[in-house]
């Protein structure tokens, strides 16, 4: 029990400095562009889902610990968006505020989701796959809107994908979350590096897919899902093929 309040305490310090006072810090003081400093954010709360899978000794204390979050962090938004100070402050594409809340949500109910299936029901020693595909959705999607804003020319129009992403956003995609699947894969999942390429080469561009059909932020629910989804079965049919 002392250990997992320890580790609560670390998670929360965690999002406290590199969540919210860090991007607060570069966008007030540095002038790092908007972008940019969303999507640091966003790798910032990718990189805690390894606190959660190794400073808590239990699948529904971690959860628990994710939730503990928001729990804090909701209501204080909910007041802050009222006031001046937040606009200039932090970053919120929506006019009346509520993008940090929303996302705030989906990024904990998919490490719930995650862990509740790939530790708590599957068992301790899937829970890797929980990294990898957060890996993989965090890293992916940060390429995917840096470069396509930056080097995007070609736009993909179709009703169901937001508008602006484009095609060359897409490959950052997938080319990202190849690269953050197979170095997780062998250095937190223990997996061969031959078996870790194929994976990668495999799911990356369903990742990209999916990114690119997940309209208003729900990717944060769907990249992960889908990874982790397609990696067990590969994980079983390379273990059954001796690789």
């Amino acid at each position: 029990m002392i250990n997992d309040l320890i580790g609560a305490g670390i998670l929360l310090a965690y999002y406290l400095i590199f969540a919210a006072i860090l991007p607060t810090l570069l966008k007030t003081r540095l002038g790092v562009s908007t972008e940019l400093v969303r999507k640091i954010q966003h790798v910032t709360y990718s990189l805690s889902i390894f606190l959660l899978l190794e400073f808590f000794s239990a699948w529904y204390i971690a959860i628990a610990a994710a939730f503990l979050l928001v729990i804090i962090a909701y209501p204080f938004l909910l007041i802050l968006e009222k006031t001046a100070w937040y606009r200039r402050t932090f970053v919120d594409r929506t006019k009346k505020g509520g993008e940090l809340r929303k996302q705030l949500i989906y990024v904990q109910l998919s490490f719930a989701l995650l862990i509740a299936i790939f530790w708590g029901i599957f068992g301790f020693d899937w829970r890797y796959i929980i990294a990898v595909s957060i890996m993989a959705w965090g890293f992916g999607d940060a390429a995917a809107a840096l470069i396509g804003k930056a080097f995007g020319q070609r736009k993909i129009l179709h009703y169901l994908i937001d508008v602006g992403k484009t095609l060359e956003g897409t490959l950052a995609m997938a080319a990202f979350a190849a690269l953050a699947i197979f170095i997780t894969l062998i250095s937190y999942g223990g997996q061969s590096w031959y078996v870790s390429l194929v994976i990668a080469l495999l799911v990356a561009p369903l990742c990209g897919f999916i990114e690119l059909f997940s309209r208003r932020g729900i990717d944060t629910l769907t990249v992960p899902l889908l990874a982790a989804f397609s990696i067990m079965p590969l994980i079983y049919l390379f273990y059954w093929l001796g690789w």
